[in-house]
């Protein structure tokens, strides 16, 4: 199978289009012709050197969808050539720390295409208990845009964040995969949805998806012009991916008993904070992280019927890997790019 590899840590030139053995799946696996996969930052993060140990040479990919090829031993035969979306949290029920005895152990939570192999080749394997079934009208493309980004945002703001009809949120790196995917999840439950990203076009784009207030965080301080537009009450729920250079502006953005909800870093992860702002406004800070098999599931299903649409960049072969990579980087990505092999 031709794959998307990469041996040792660096640029997006470190990545190459090889010719590998297709791998063989496990006896609770199952073997996927990946017809679309989609890039996230975890695909940056891994490809520069993550704090822990990655399989390597490496294929990366969380999101992925396609056709059921060959089954492990312990999996029905019927499934080969189902339809399917993969979701990418691997023992997820490390986070709500079950403990199956002292003989058994834990399994630690792991994200395909990261602590595993992934889904940016011709073949992919997933457990068979992480499969989801992509309706006839849905595209591969679509599906395999959704489960990170989709799955993230849900589980932050539904799961975690509480939001409430009504409530205001604020979104930073608005034009970010799993940031478009929560404007959508906000308007959806009836949140008043601000919203910071850089630049006019950016603005427009998110202007259109039905966001109340948006902020160019390149012209200044966008806090100071939310606390305007929000008659000095500020907002209720704040979603963060960028860290450090947004983190004292979301702090001043939110409100008396606010949520902020973290869940990436992609600007700096190392931040200070002046506690008395946190104290006296009795404020939250709240982490998150991929989600639930339940919460993959309904979430799909609202990507499936059309309510969440997923915004797609552009569609691109494997072969253009390099270039997903530095687009992601550089932050030129609205929504998410999406690889077909």
């Amino acid at each position: 199978m031709r794959a998307a590899i990469f041996s040792t840590h660096g640029s997006s030139e470190v990545i190459e289009i090889q010719d590998l053995e297709a791998p063989v799946p496990g006896p609770q696996e199952v073997r996927i012709e990946v017809r679309a996969t989609a890039m996230n930052h975890l695909d940056l993060w891994a490809r520069r050197g993550l704090p822990f140990e990655i399989p390597m040479p490496h294929i990366g990919g969380s999101d992925l969808a396609g056709i059921v090829d060959l089954v492990g031993s312990n999996v029905d035969e019927s499934v080969i050539g189902s339809k399917v979306v993969v979701n990418p949290s691997l023992n997820y029920e490390w986070y709500e720390s079950r403990n199956p005895g002292i003989g058994l152990g834990k399994k630690p939570f792991q994200i395909l295409g990261e602590h595993t192999q992934g889904g940016m080749a011709e073949y992919a394997i997933a457990p068979y208990e992480n499969l989801l079934q992509i309706p006839e009208d849905v595209s591969f493309e679509v599906a395999a845009a959704a489960p990170v980004a989709y799955v993230t945002a849900w589980h932050a703001l539904v799961s975690r964040g509480k939001l409430r009809p009504g409530e205001k949120i604020l979104i930073t790196g608005a034009s970010g995969g799993v940031s478009t995917a929560a404007i959508q999840i906000a308007k959806l439950i009836g949140a008043k949805v601000y919203a910071v990203t850089r630049g006019p076009e950016k603005m427009a784009r998110i202007k259109a998806m039905g966001v109340d207030h948006v902020y160019d965080r390149g012209l200044g301080d966008f806090s100071q012009k939310l606390w305007e537009d929000t008659e000095k009450r500020g907002v209720n729920v704040v979603l963060d991916s960028v860290g450090e250079p947004m983190w004292e502006g979301c702090f001043r953005s939110l409100g008396q008993s606010g949520r902020l909800l973290v869940f990436g870093s992609t600007g700096g992860s190392v931040v200070t904070s002046d506690l008395r702002s946190i104290f006296w406004k009795q404020l939250s800070i709240i982490g998150c992280t991929m989600g639930t098999q339940g919460e993959f599931e309904r979430v799909m299903q609202l990507v499936f019927d059309g309510t969440l649409k997923p915004e797609i960049h552009s569609v691109l072969p494997l072969e253009k890997i390099r270039e997903a990579h530095d687009l992601l980087e550089m932050g030129e990505v609205f929504g998410k790019l999406v690889l077909v092999p």
